[in-house]
């Protein structure tokens, strides 16, 4: 059954907080091979690089880094730790597309995540 609501009238549609994900992620035949919710968990790391800048989390070579960890990922999509993994690897330079680098910490310590700037390098 579908829910009764309301419409929108002029400018009410802004009061939303939104994630931001790169027209580019969707639209660049580059990655057409990138799964829908991985170009999801890329908008919210982006989200998450305003925080960590705020928060001073920057590196001895002056890059922002986050955490967001696969339980940040599966309360966040709902989904379950195999998928969160799995989008990490989708994004990872490891064993994906490149738009995320992690480094682990070891000693229990949550992996730190580097988000990628691809805009500028993305061309033609």
């Amino acid at each position: 059954m579908p829910l009764d609501l309301p419409y929108y009238y002029g400018h009410s549609g802004e009061q939303y907080a939104f994630f931001r994900i790169p027209k580019l992620l969707l639209t660049d035949a580059r990655f057409a091979e990138v799964s829908t919710d991985a170009k999801l968990l890329y908008g919210l790391l982006l989200d998450r690089m305003e925080l960590s800048y705020r928060n001073g989390w920057i590196d001895n070579q002056n890059r922002v880094f986050i955490i967001f960890t696969a339980e940040e990922v599966m309360s966040t999509l709902r989904c379950r730790s195999e998928k969160a993994a799995r989008l990490f690897a989708e994004l990872d330079s490891t064993k994906g597309i490149g738009l995320i680098e992690r480094k682990r910490q070891g000693l229990g310590r949550p992996t730190i995540i580097y988000v990628k700037n691809f805009s500028g390098v993305l061309s033609g």
